[in-house]
């Protein structure tokens, strides 16, 4: 899917990236695509591989070209050209802002003005409500006081928008609720220490929401940063959720109040994550599990599992040690 969210520079080739990184020009300066995660990544596509745990992606990635550090270049296929750097995301986050020089910005959009009713005839909505361009909205929605919709994004039918809501770079099935004061789409807390200052990473994806979802009070949901901030089908957030970028819940979940996503956590479908707990970046939870209320998740969890504490662990230990604790 074309991004609508960030234009594109085009006519960008390998030389051009090299140069940006203080590399060696090559002889053959041929062109490419895009900057993708290996999954997604395209023949022409330049894509990055920094921890071992992607070694299965690196084998199956369909790019040629890929950014990695000198200790992980024994495992690159043969096939794939590698540019050899020493902060392999530092470097990534370059070459995203060479393709997408808009991406680093979060401001405001100064194309939002007041909704114009005779341009959504079938939907409702409250005072001071800013729409940008391009947005498109179902029929039968409701829009509340003060919300802010910016431009190109996506709403479909039957949606319930509450009051105090910013929405940026995202696309929201059907039947979707999003209570008072949600943010979502901004860009997520990425960012890189160098030697001078914090370098800032860019988020080209987008916010996600399917059918059927329910967003509670005051949540804030990021944008991905090379990939899509996903919320399954049928998924309950509580109020005070935060999910950061990346990050992909699956379908017919419930997150009850003040639970934390770090960047790039993968959810499994009807998972139940009681409150106040943390999931720690890049890990992955099965299906049907269930984690109690503050719970530390710091490792992949199987489908099926119920854990609790910090860190999670079995139930049945955690009641156990506890218990021998008294």
């Amino acid at each position: 899917m074309k991004n609508p969210f960030f234009k594109k520079k085009k006519n960008i080739k390998i030389n051009d990236i090299l140069i940006l990184l203080n590399l060696k020009k090559q002889k053959v300066n041929y062109p490419v695509n895009d900057i993708k995660e290996l999954e997604t990544a395209k023949k022409n596509d330049i894509a990055f591989f920094n921890s071992i745990k992607y070694l299965e992606l690196i084998k199956k990635t369909k790019s040629r070209i890929v950014i990695t550090n000198k200790k992980f270049t024994h495992v690159i296929p043969s096939k794939i050209k590698v540019i050899e750097v020493e902060n392999v995301l530092l470097a990534i986050s370059y070459v995203t802002s060479l393709f997408y020089p808009n991406s680093i910005n979060d401001n405001f959009d100064f194309d939002v003005s007041r909704i114009n009713k005779n341009n959504f005839k079938k939907s409702r909505f409250g005072e001071n409500v800013l729409i940008g361009r391009n947005v498109k909205i179902g029929k039968n929605c409701s829009i509340g006081h003060n919300t802010i919709i910016e431009s190109n994004v996506s709403i479909g039918n039957d949606c319930n928008i509450g009051n105090n809501v910013v929405i940026k770079n995202s696309i929201i099935g059907n039947n979707t609720n999003i209570l008072d004061g949600a943010i979502i789409g901004k860009k997520g807390f990425g960012f890189f220490p160098d030697k001078k200052k914090n370098i800032r990473y860019p988020h080209i994806g987008a916010v996600i929401i399917g059918k059927n979802v329910e967003i509670g009070c005051n949540n804030t949901i990021d944008r991905g940063s090379l990939s899509n901030t996903v919320i399954g089908d049928g998924t309950f957030l509580d109020n005070q959720v935060h999910i950061a970028h990346n990050v992909k819940i699956g379908k017919n979940c419930i997150i009850t109040g003040q639970v934390g996503f770090a960047g790039s956590s993968s959810i499994g479908n009807k998972v139940m994550i009681g409150g106040q707990s943390g999931i720690s970046g890049h890990i992955k939870i099965g299906d049907n599990v269930q984690i109690g209320g503050g719970s530390g998740v710091i490792k992949n969890i199987p489908s099926n599992s119920k854990v609790m504490g910090y860190p999670a662990k079995n139930i049945r230990n955690f009641l156990k040690d506890n218990k021998l604790n008294d």
